[in-house]
């Protein structure tokens, strides 16, 4: 079977991976750029992602690029504990919970794609025109530097992004991604270790908040590789592009009473290599994601908030299951369907979760509740509350580690 994929992010590749694993070899993978380049900050693999990528040989290179956080802790704006917990295997999990850089994971897969597939298996320069589907197969029309180009296929996977030109194509009416009225501005920087240098921390509220965690062990300086996220309702812009570089300056002036015992967070934002702004986006569920012999994958299908660190890892559960219906359907049709039924309703329920704050509800409650702070959190939410709000969001995004560790392989019985 002949596979085509839209974009060469984190979807796409671990989509060829995926499908390389069950077997398939005429995969292609188009990407508009002109190189891959290690673009973008840090993001957090969670177990059931990192579980997918184990079953496909990557986790020791995934992890051996970044740190398994030990803590995931919440704070108010005051720098007062809130809730945490344990993560990764500390918290029970079979697997891991990695942080790393989204750009060096992206080569990383691209690594393996070029080994297992070969090096001409990505196709850069190639800008997505459209897609015509036909009852057994669909064609993909390309732009590129020698002109239109054709290319037909017995599937097209749509991993083309939160401006999929697939999904566009479908669902016309839709226009721009939906913002929130909040902006972030990500970074990383190279700070004094905190806490016990592997715990990732958020402090703050609805209205402001700083997200940190680090990206690699504390050098003999005591100095480590720390991903940020500051965030603000009420300014920046709609404009959605990731890579749009800021001034750090006026950032840390909105941070600049931040400063806790543990962690000087106008100090980090200012020693950042750089300051990226982009608004808090994403897009309505939508009723289907399949059109004849294409589908949609990652961002394309469900773009949702990072509430939870979820974005990355939903994508490659996206591949991952996809390809173990390819492998085990009787059809392509019935392969489709089923990985739709199986994914489109528990990300449209996780779209929607994370505008209600996902696990990170806590804080907004905390400042509800007490917006001058507390002496003692349970005075201002109970504990069963913190501990239900926490495994809720784990049962709907599909890692509460009970239900994860027991949950039956997508590697088919082959």
């Amino acid at each position: 079977m002949r596979i085509l994929i839209i974009g060469a992010g984190i979807g796409g590749l671990a989509a060829a991976l995926s499908l390389h694993a069950v077997g398939e070899t005429d995969i292609r993978i188009y990407d508009r750029v002109s190189e891959l380049r290690a673009l973008g900050v840090g993001i957090n693999l969670l177990p059931h992602a990192m579980r997918e990528l184990t079953e496909l040989g990557l986790a020791d290179s995934v992890e051996s690029q970044g740190v398994a956080p030990s803590t995931l802790a919440y704070y108010n704006r005051f720098g007062q504990p809130i809730w945490s917990e344990p993560r990764g295997r500390e918290a029970g999990y079979r697997w891991p919970q990695a942080s790393v850089h989204r750009g060096e994971l992206q080569l990383a897969l691209a690594g393996a794609v070029g080994e297992r597939l070969g090096t001409d298996a990505i196709r850069l320069g190639h800008r997505l025109i459209r897609v015509d589907d036909a009852a057994d197969a669909a064609t993909a029309v390309f732009e590129t530097a020698d002109g239109e180009s054709s290319v037909t296929a017995d599937l097209v996977i749509a991993a083309d992004g939160i401006h999929s030109a697939v999904r566009r194509a479908h669902y016309p009416e839709e226009g721009s991604p939906i913002w929130n009225g909040l902006t972030l501005w990500r970074g990383t920087a190279r700070v004094p270790a905190f806490l016990d240098g592997r715990t990732m921390i958020m402090a703050g509220d609805g209205e402001q908040k700083f997200v940190a965690y680090p990206l690699g062990a504390p050098d003999a300086d005591g100095l480590a590789r720390v991903n940020f996220i500051a965030e603000r309702r009420g300014v920046g812009s709609e404009t959605v592009d990731w890579n749009l570089a800021v001034d750090a300056a006026p950032i840390v002036e909105l941070f600049r009473e931040w400063s806790f015992d543990w962690l000087d967070v106008p100090a980090v934002i200012a020693a950042a290599d750089e300051l990226l702004e982009y608004p808090m986006v994403d897009r309505d569920p939508i009723p289907h994601w399949t059109f004849g012999r294409t589908t949609l994958l990652g961002d394309a299908a469900h773009a949702m908030y990072p509430n939870g660190s979820n974005g990355a890892s939903q994508a490659i559960i996206d591949a991952r299951t996809l390809a173990f219906h390819i492998a085990t359907a009787p059809s392509v049709a019935a392969a489709l369907a089923a990985y739709e039924g199986e994914r489109r309703p528990a990300t449209s329920a996780l779209v929607l979760s994370n505008r209600a704050q996902g696990p990170e509800r806590v804080m907004l409650l905390a400042h509800e509740r007490a917006p001058q702070g507390f002496a003692d959190i349970h005075d201002v939410i109970p504990a069963e509350e913190l501990t239900e709000i926490a495994a809720g969001y784990k049962r709907a995004a599909g890692f509460h580690p009970d239900v994860l560790n027991a949950r039956p392989s997508l590697t088919p019985n082959r």
